[in-house]
């Protein structure tokens, strides 16, 4: 089993990324978001990596240096005082940090860092103009490797056995916790890292959402078609204190994260039989998950698979509980995951790039019955050449126990 990318892989991503820096005229970028340091470098140790539009890039790390210098796969170098850090890069780029009076053009991942950093980092190199480069940075990572895409599957596999131990266990009177408890057991002792990241600000996600009945209904701040009750305010969605009952749905949207690498899935269960009215509604997201198969395809727009979505709810009857309900329902079907949860591309207006082979992406139609629960399934896919292959192995089906 491949438990790092090659070298060539660690290449190309540079290269891949400083073709884009090129063409939109910057002089470099600089990365601070661990996440996307990981995917340039190995490592993810806190400092910053710059990468020039042309030559080779360097990890200035602060802490641990020695660390960084076993994992990293291009120049790492100690950071010194921040307060130098412009001159470090000027004797490092002399090329680029040039002393004729122009900004450096410094592309950077603006839409996640605080202004308190953006700030300094203009302190520290008054000689850069910082700009927005996260769009070039969230597309190049849209499109997975092999390596990544392995990585993605074992953590389908992972979540699935987890998933098949959770429900031998599930019991009428459980609380929603305790059924938590067991698949987060199983996914830990298979290799899940025990968090899923997400790019979304003030976004954070545990496992993933364990809710019964009008539980899982309830709002929350959670960018998704269902947050869950959750434990406290402090913790408001996913799983809470409340007893599993019969004949309501049990809402199982989990993931798993194995070496940096998330898949999602979501999968309905019962003990006993849904209600008519749920049961429809489940059969429609059957319906549109298998529609949307049928889009998902190299040059295919996001949005053209959302807005079909759309018109199969509303064909339903169920337009207004899909994916949500009333204000709180959200404006996509499903997003692109790898190293985060909250990837691109987005299934959702505005998203007209088309889909490219390598894309990962769950697909998560669902429907919110306040009162009563939330039914539906998600699968994460993998855009080949000709279609599309589901990376998801749980069985599909509604769990009826």
């Amino acid at each position: 089993m491949q438990k790092e990318p090659s070298l060539d892989e660690w290449i190309h991503r540079r290269v891949r990324l400083q073709s884009k820096l090129a063409k939109a005229d910057m002089d470099g970028c600089l990365i601070t978001q661990n996440v996307g340091i990981y995917y340039y470098t190995g490592s993810m140790q806190s400092g910053y990596l710059f990468v020039p539009a042309e030559g080779e890039p360097t990890y200035y790390v602060r802490r641990s240096y020695v660390r960084a210098l076993e994992e990293s796969k291009v120049r790492t170098v100690e950071l010194g005082s921040f307060r130098v850090f412009g001159e470090q890069l000027k004797a490092d780029y002399p090329e680029r940090f040039t002393e004729a009076g122009q900004p450096v053009r410094i592309g950077a991942d603006l839409d996640v860092m605080p202004a308190q950093l953006y700030m300094r980092l203009g302190q520290a190199i008054p000689s850069a103009q910082l700009l927005d480069v996260s769009s070039i940075l969230r597309s190049e990572r849209s499109v997975k490797s092999a390596y990544e895409i392995g990585r993605i599957s074992h953590a389908a596999e992972v979540v699935a056995a987890a998933l098949e131990e959770g429900l031998a266990s599930l019991r009428e009177g459980m609380t929603e916790l305790e059924l938590m408890a067991v698949i987060e057991n199983g996914t830990r002792r298979r290799g899940h890292i025990g968090l899923m990241r997400m790019r979304g600000y003030n976004q954070e996600i545990m496992t993933g959402i364990v809710s019964a009945g009008e539980a899982a209904a309830e709002p929350s701040y959670f960018d998704g078609p269902a947050g869950g009750r959750g434990l406290s305010p402090a913790a408001p969605k996913s799983v809470s204190l409340r007893p599993i009952g019969r004949n309501e749905p049990i809402l199982l949207d989990l993931g798993c994260c194995i070496d940096g690498y998330v898949i999602d899935q979501t999968r309905t269960a019962v003990i006993g039989k849904l209600a008519p009215e749920l049961m429809s509604a489940y059969r429609t997201s059957e319906e549109i998950i298998r529609s949307s198969e049928r889009l998902l395809r190299p040059g295919m727009a996001p949005e053209q698979i959302y807005v079909q979505a759309l018109e199969m709810a509303e064909s339903a009857g169920l337009a207004g509980h899909f994916m949500g309900y009333g204000k709180d329902q959200v404006k996509f079907l499903g997003h692109g995951i790898g190293l985060e949860i909250d990837e691109w591309p987005v299934l959702a207006r505005g998203f007209r790039e088309p889909l490219e082979p390598g894309m990962t992406i769950a697909v998560e139609p669902k429907f919110t019955f306040p009162g009563q629960g939330v039914v539906g399934i998600e699968n994460t896919y993998l855009i080949t050449e000709d279609g599309c292959r589901a990376l998801t192995v749980s069985p599909e089906k509604l769990y009826e126990l």
